[in-house]
């Protein structure tokens, strides 16, 4: 996850890449004092406590990741640590639950950080703060005139066990919240009605493109143009080609003599994702440790608006975490 820090729009500050999700994986990036909002960092270094693992597996096949047992006080470190860019002016660990204290070690005073846009909780990616309630309201008015306009202003990667059948286009679905055994999912639904709508289901859309195949897996670029909870990784598995290290909805996905189709929804539990042995060799897992295979659903563009209403939008981009470009490299695919 790469966190970026905005003040006001003229005196920005760069948080480095922060990966995998809201809590685990810390490997940091830095970059020049100069270097703005349209950087990519490139020299890592560790945080505090990090044990990242090069060469053969070991006990440690996605490099990038640290334990869940993370302190608050680590993930403070690593991200004050991973401030790359300083122009101008209780319960579970998530980034939420420790903005406070960054916020004090960053010298905000009593300026209260806000998350103004994020990747999903399992997600790694950037992450976009703000202390200045002015900046993120105009940040927030630049995504919602770009949703209406249905022009995209984040693009994903993700890896997907299995191709899509068409090389490009668009995935439209209705999609709603259940309740289900105790665990919120999201549920696709099938021509919903005036009274769906108004009970909280909502018409999504997102766009996709494959940019490379091999080994019976893509790397798929991905934009959404609607938000809904886990809306990508549904979409996916509506195409019958779930995200790599998806453990909530790839199970909606059945094979019978190599064909696949979809599961009710409704009645299919999460469970931990099931790969089959040739995929397994390629990614050199053991099935012990696929089922601790991070989601490969990566935030790496972000488009916000230039300085003045007229400017092309600005470009942030995150580079993608170690254990993502190791399964890259596993199977044979690059990202152009």
């Amino acid at each position: 996850m790469r966190t970026v820090l905005t003040r006001e729009m003229d005196g920005r500050r760069v948080l480095g890449p922060i990966w995998s999700g809201w809590r685990r994986g810390l490997a940091v990036s830095t970059a020049p004092e100069d270097a703005g909002f349209g950087i990519e960092a490139r020299h890592h270094r560790q945080p505090r406590g990090s044990r990242l693992r090069s060469g053969p597996l070991g006990d440690q096949p996605f490099p990038g990741l640290l334990p869940k047992n993370l302190s608050r006080e680590e993930l403070v470190d690593a991200l004050r640590a991973a401030v790359v860019d300083r122009k101008g002016k209780s319960g579970e660990l998530t980034l939420l639950s420790v903005l406070p204290e960054l916020s004090q070690s960053l010298g905000l005073g009593e300026q209260e950080l806000q998350v103004v846009r994020a990747s999903g909780k399992e997600s790694s990616g950037l992450v976009l703060l703000s202390s200045c309630p002015q900046t993120a309201s105009r940040l927030q008015k630049f995504f919602t005139h770009s949703q209406r306009a249905q022009r995209p202003t984040a693009t994903y990667c993700a890896v997907t066990n299995g191709i899509p059948t068409a090389s490009e286009g668009k995935i439209q679905a209705a999609l709603k919240l259940e309740h289900i055994d105790g665990v919120n999912l999201t549920v696709p639904v099938k021509a919903p009605s005036r009274k769906d709508i108004l009970e909280g289901v909502k018409k999504t859309l997102s766009h996709f493109r494959v940019v490379a195949t091999g080994s019976g897996c893509a790397l798929v670029q991905l934009q959404p143009l609607t938000v809904f909870s886990s809306q990508l990784q549904v979409h996916m598995v509506l195409q019958l080609c779930p995200v790599l290290g998806d453990h909530t909805y790839s199970a909606r996905v059945g094979t019978v003599l190599g064909q696949r189709f979809l599961l009710p929804a409704e009645s299919t539990k999460p469970q931990r994702q099931v790969l089959d042995e040739a995929l397994l060799r390629r990614l050199h897992l053991t099935p012990s440790q696929a089922a601790q295979l991070p989601l490969h659903l990566h935030l790496h563009r972000l488009l916000l608006p230039g300085t003045r209403a007229r400017d092309t939008p600005i470009e942030l981009l995150a580079p993608l975490p170690p254990y993502f470009s190791r399964t890259l490299q596993c199977l044979g695919l690059h990202l152009q």
